[in-house]
């Protein structure tokens, strides 16, 4: 039977998704060029040998336009025969981008395969795809009367339907940031980050080691409108910038291989792709998906909650992660301990694969075996996967 392996994963430093970020000179198309190339650099393949180079972005307007994962590959110096193309399943659009080409080598599809990322926010602000127009139609329109909400106010919702707290909000977003602060500080991430060519930025910048409860107890309610305190009178308005995740500017990509291909070329697996799942659940909660495909993923897997090592559930939102914590019962220890994006930072369509990055760090730096992923994803979606360690030789 074959099998999808990652031989290897890396990631850009994060920089802010503003004017004046680290990374906004850098446009997207070379930034996601630049972890192409690293891939291909650190582990000695022939970018030839490469299938398919599927990339996810969120953004797909103006620079980030026109299947931007091709023009990526080409400005990697990849062969103009190598194909690639651009998914979108918003924040999971590179999570979905190591599903199918994982699927594609299991399938026999594929035998060398990329899947990557890249969101310059500072480039092509949130949103901005959209330009203004309806992108919903009559049929949403009519089977959602009421109207569908922002992530922000779906994020006020969770916590309001919740119990959750602001105190316990920003408990968690100070406890996210500290992780990312002894992470770096650690040297836990330097395996997994790549520079940025003609970029001065070493880390990603918006961790703030230095932040502090009262700090974040000080931050205004970013999303409250008098629109959305008449419909929801049971917003407690908790969510800030400073339990949110940021704006960020980012690339991050894996090299998947199949298993004996990967012998075959002389490249030492480092992780099995073990499950995946995807599912949809209600638009106006969207953030929620992540619990109901937890469940998915562990049913496909065969395994329980318990056999998992180290868990990444995006944090576009505290209060999506403190929901699913209580939903599952999983130990916060396992959950994010290199930091999340509430620190780390989320770039869009490059936040599936700088989990996924990350994930395999951290079950190489405890020596864990299952690792589970999975992200909420705008309109209801969410993607899940499982990967499990290989303790092959070097």
């Amino acid at each position: 039977m074959r099998e999808a392996v990652i031989v290897d994963a890396v990631r850009t430093p994060l920089g802010r998704g503003k004017p004046g970020g680290a990374l906004a000179d850098v446009h997207p198309v070379d930034l996601h060029a630049t972890v192409l190339r690293a891939l291909a650099e650190r582990t000695g393949i022939d970018p030839a040998s490469v299938d398919d180079v599927i990339g996810g972005a969120v953004g797909q307007i103006g620079e980030q336009s026109m299947n931007t994962t091709r023009w990526a590959a080409l400005a990697a110096g990849f062969p103009e025969s190598v194909p690639a193309v651009t998914v979108d399943r918003q924040c999971g659009s590179s999570q979905q981008a190591v599903h199918f080409a994982a699927q594609g080598v299991i399938s026999g599809a594929y035998d060398v395969a990329i899947a990557s990322g890249v969101e310059s926010m500072s480039r092509v602000p949130i949103g901005s795809q959209a330009a203004g127009r309806d992108f919903l139609g009559e049929g949403v329109a009519t089977r959602y009367p009421d109207g569908l909400v922002p992530q922000g106010i779906s994020a006020e919702l969770i916590a309001a339907r919740r119990g959750l707290s602001r105190e316990r909000l920003d408990e968690f977003a100070l406890t996210s940031h500290r992780r990312a602060a002894a992470a770096w500080r650690d040297g836990r991430f330097a395996a997994e980050v790549v520079p940025v060519p003609g970029a001065d930025l070493a880390a990603d910048e918006s961790v703030r080691p230095d932040t502090s409860a009262e700090a974040l107890a000080g931050l205004k309610p970013s999303f409250w409108a008098d629109l959305w305190e008449r419909r929801f009178p049971e917003i407690g308005w908790h969510v800030t910038a400073g339990n949110s995740s940021p704006v960020n500017d980012g690339a991050a990509a894996l090299l998947i291989v199949e298993r004996e291909t990967a012998r075959r070329l002389g490249l030492r697996p480092r992780a099995r792709l073990h499950s995946f799942a995807v599912t949809g659940d209600d638009p106006l909660l969207m953030l929620l998906g992540i619990i109901p495909a937890t469940r998915k993923v562990l049913d496909r897997a065969g395994l329980t909650l318990a056999d998992i090592d180290a868990f990444e559930v995006n944090e576009a939102f505290a209060s999506v992660v403190l929901a699913w914590l209580d939903e599952t019962g999983a130990d916060p220890a396992k959950v994010n301990v290199n930091g999340g994006a509430t620190a780390i930072g989320h770039p869009l369509g490059a936040s599936g694969a700088r989990l996924m990055t990350t994930l395999l760090s951290v079950l190489e730096q405890t020596g864990g075996r299952y690792g589970l992923q999975t992200m909420c994803e705008a309109g209801g979606l969410a993607n899940a996967t499982i990967i499990e360690r290989l303790d092959e030789p070097r």
